[in-house]
């Protein structure tokens, strides 16, 4: 997705450390001070620890490979350290590939337990087309997603006649932002593109969509100076980091699926004050090397985490189900033409996962 530039490895003393410090609620002022030390041992009951252990292998499979995304960094470094295992939950991590519509299908299908969207309108899409996934927890509540422009560019209707440059799908909030700006879609000639934004200001296309989180950091890394055009400058509501697992799981294994976003939700904490060593975890799953570049990552995580704080709810804790901003986003949807009709969202949305693991905004750790 991004370029990358540097790495570092963690060793494995380095990470037995972290664990240490970490499963003993260092830096975690919103987390239970009843966090356990680490240890070979569970930090729950046996009784709990053996309905997990039962519930066999949790398949994730990240939104796109280790970005250091919310959603993505904090389930890597829940495993690394030693969370999952602390609740005897047998955690296996796949990288996806950045075709989150397709890691829905596996989802639903059960070849894989749960992995993240784009947002709740990539959620509302997939059910749309016939993919059965059970919203879990979201994490931003504000559109991640901006189409990027050079700064000539006034006017959205100044695009009918130019190339965008989308992902393999137009964003669902930017389709509707360029509605509601008059633009007529089919006058733009949309190609598939990679991650390298720098096509953009080569000229290559007049438009491109991306990340808040992501491109735009890149850009200006370079000296790059392009418009950024934002879905909610326009009244276009909008997710991020929206977790999805398959239904049977949830059903059969409730109590296993909220811990597992309880040592998700426990590592977002602690990464959030020790981002690098958090982002130094993937870039070690990630093999290491050049290719991984740890400076760009840190800022994707501070970038990301800060939306999703300054877009939280008051009163509300991490990951909540917003089902009023989802309503919003169903009406968006359905007037751009992107969906017929509004679902019943309660069939593919289970708030009650989020709502068993906290006590008012405190995250209860470990499990109870």
């Amino acid at each position: 997705m991004p370029t990358r530039r540097t790495s570092r490895l963690i060793t494995l003393a380095a990470v037995a450390t972290a664990a240490a410090l970490a499963l003993a609620g260092c830096s975690n002022s919103g987390i239970s001070t009843s966090t356990p030390a680490a240890s070979a041992a569970s930090a729950i009951s046996a009784d709990r620890c053996a309905s997990n252990k039962a519930a066999g292998t949790i398949t994730y499979i990240t939104g796109f490979q280790y970005q250091a995304s919310a959603s993505i960094l904090d389930i890597l470094a829940a495993k690394e350290l030693g969370y999952f295992d602390a609740l005897c939950l047998d955690v296996q991590i796949q990288p996806g590939t950045g075709d989150t519509a397709g890691n829905a299908q596996l989802v639903a299908a059960g070849t894989a337990t749960v992995t993240d969207l784009g947002g709740d309108s990539d959620l509302l899409l997939a059910q749309s087309n016939g993919v059965d996934v059970t919203a879990i927890a979201t994490y931003g509540q504000v559109p991640i997603t901006t189409l990027m422009t050079g700064t000539d560019i006034t006017d959205l209707k100044q695009l009918e006649g130019t190339t965008l440059g989308q992902k393999g799908q137009l964003p669902p909030e930017i389709n509707a932002m360029l509605v509601a700006n008059g633009v007529d879609v089919s006058k733009i000639t949309q190609v598939v593109v990679g991650y390298d934004p720098t096509i953009l200001p080569r000229g290559q296309v007049q438009s491109l969509t991306g990340y808040k989180s992501n491109e735009p950091l890149t850009l200006k890394a370079a000296g790059d100076d392009v418009k950024l055009w934002n879905p909610e400058d326009y009244g276009i509501p909008g997710t991020f980091g929206t977790v999805v697992a398959n239904p049977a799981f949830v059903t059969a294994n409730t109590a296993t699926t909220e811990d597992f976003l309880r040592a998700a939700f426990h590592a977002y904490t602690y990464c959030e004050t020790n981002a690098a060593e958090c982002v130094g975890y993937a870039a070690a799953l990630a093999g290491g090397g050049a290719s991984y570049d740890v400076d760009h990552n840190v800022e994707v995580w501070k970038t990301e985490t800060g939306l999703v704080t300054s877009s939280q709810p008051a009163g509300t804790p991490l990951g909540s189900l917003n089902t009023d901003l989802m309503a919003k986003e169903i009406s968006f949807l359905v007037d751009s033409k992107q969906l017929t009709a509004a679902p019943d969202v309660s069939a593919f949305t289970d708030p009650s996962i989020v709502s068993a693991i906290y006590n008012g905004t405190e995250l209860i750790w470990p499990a109870p």
